[in-house]
């Protein structure tokens, strides 16, 4: 397969990434303010509630697309898609802020009561998610090349779930802190919630070890790359 044709495939595989990434984080930010609970069985630690936002569960998507993008194309691209996924997400926050300030119809299946209910905390709430998103979000990437430069390319694993554990840390604890400093959620609840939270994302991160491997080992087939090389 001749280079063009390796990029053009690539450069739809990256654009195709980035639409999961930001679509991910996006629903994330609107649908946060359910929370569920759930009964799972853990080894060492056995049977356990998760009280859980709705909105954490396409989030963890979004370090598996971050990681495959360093993985592939390099810290650069990884980079630009967190950053899209950033003014992304102040844009949709515009157009949620416009929507609340207009007034419903009389005849309108949704009143502004249950609107501003359901998207009146958006806006202090995406700006809690986007500064915990940035700060993880970079240090993930940059954790992530760190164990790839310092293995030499190898233990896929390890650069997997070494960056994610690390920035979910940094994630949860940061958006939970604003979260409640903000009026949003209890300060009560902040343990609970970082239990569940950190709990949660490190079985997601456990469980996404495969898929990481499945799709970076496509890739490269797809992209006829060494094991730890990426694309120029």
């Amino acid at each position: 397969m001749r280079s063009d044709e390796i990029q053009e495939k690539a450069n739809r595989v990256y654009i195709l990434l980035c639409g999961i990434f930001i679509a991910s984080l996006i629903a994330s930010n609107l649908i946060f303010q359910k929370f569920f609970m759930w009964d799972v069985w853990i080894p060492f630690i056995g049977d356990y509630t998760f009280e859980l936002s709705v909105g954490i569960l396409p989030y963890p998507i979004t370090f598996l697309v971050t990681d495959l993008i360093s993985e592939i194309y390099g810290r650069k691209k990884a980079n630009q898609v967190v950053i899209s996924g950033f003014i992304s997400s102040l844009f949709i926050m515009g157009i949620v802020l416009m929507a609340d300030a207009a007034h419903a119809t009389v005849w309108s299946p949704v009143d502004d009561v249950l609107f501003t209910k359901v998207f009146g905390l958006f806006g202090p709430a995406v700006f809690a998610s986007m500064t915990a998103y940035l700060t993880a979000q970079f240090i993930d990437i940059r954790v992530f090349h760190f164990w790839k430069k310092f293995t030499n390319n190898k233990h896929l694993w390890l650069r997997n779930n070494g960056s994610t554990i690390f920035s979910q840390l940094v994630d949860t604890s940061a958006v939970l802190f604003l979260l409640c400093y903000f009026a949003i959620i209890p300060w009560d609840k902040f343990f609970i919630l970082f239990v569940n939270g950190f709990l949660f994302k490190m079985l997601i991160a456990l469980i996404d070890t495969p898929l990481f491997y499945l799709f970076s080992g496509f890739l490269r087939k797809k992209f006829n790359l060494e094991l730890g090389e990426e694309l120029t």
